[in-house]
């Protein structure tokens, strides 16, 4: 990998896991010095950002991480509607020992649920779902989905019910049955409704979270 796409996927992972806050200003001396690089390849990375609407450009001032807005959320969910369906409707013609490995994802919500713990584990079932469509394009497709989603579950987590939490674990068992019935219409079926379910409960956590602490300037309503 060229030495300004391993900095740009580093730059882009730190946005992505909330490790650069939205609304932080980024410098380019500070992230070369971070990454131990020249200015030019954190230049190039934080340009592809700006085309992924991931940073603004300040004029002689650096570049701002942008802010969640409900816009960046219904986009995302948007896709995720037309995208992830598919993979699991590819998955389920997987055979079944692949299928199988989807066992893993069973039983999150028995017993006490770890909030802290959940975007994880829902990052790693859409991604074993996305893996097992076999359509590598639409994998990656996804999979950038996902972790876009993970930055907007981080934001909002501690706002999501125990309930919604529940619901949308045994959305994800329901799935996995469909896979390994080798059903694709019904595993098309269930992972749309879970992605429009999961419109709902997002939209949800981020009203409790306005509710219980000031607006963030890093963070647009709309």
């Amino acid at each position: 990998m060229l030495l300004r796409d391993t900095i740009y996927q580093a730059i882009r992972h730190a946005i992505l896991t909330g490790e650069f806050q939205p609304g932080q200003e980024l410098r380019e001396q500070t992230l070369a010095q971070r990454y131990g690089v020249s200015r030019s390849p954190v230049r190039d990375s934080l340009l592809r950002l700006e085309q992924e609407n991931l940073v603004t450009v300040l004029p002689r001032q650096g570049y701002r991480v942008n802010p969640i807005s409900i816009g960046n959320v219904e986009d995302i969910i948007n896709l995720r509607v037309l995208i992830e369906p598919a993979c699991a409707a590819a998955a389920a013609r997987a055979d079944d020992a692949a299928v199988r490995t989807l066992d893993r994802f069973r039983g999150f919500v028995e017993g006490e649920i770890e909030q802290s713990s959940y975007a994880n584990f829902n990052e790693a079932f859409h991604r074993a779902v996305a893996e097992l469509s076999g359509n590598q394009r639409m994998a990656a497709v996804s999979q950038d989905l996902v972790q876009q989603f993970k930055r907007v579950v981080r934001m909002v987590v501690s706002h999501i019910s125990q309930e919604a939490i529940r619901r949308d674990c045994a959305q994800h068992e329901a799935i996995i049955d469909a896979i390994q019935a080798h059903d694709a219409d019904r595993a098309f079926r269930v992972a749309r409704e879970h992605a429009e379910a999961s419109r709902e409960h997002l939209a949800e956590a981020l009203r409790r979270r306005a509710a219980t602490q000031p607006a963030n300037p890093g963070e647009a309503p709309h």
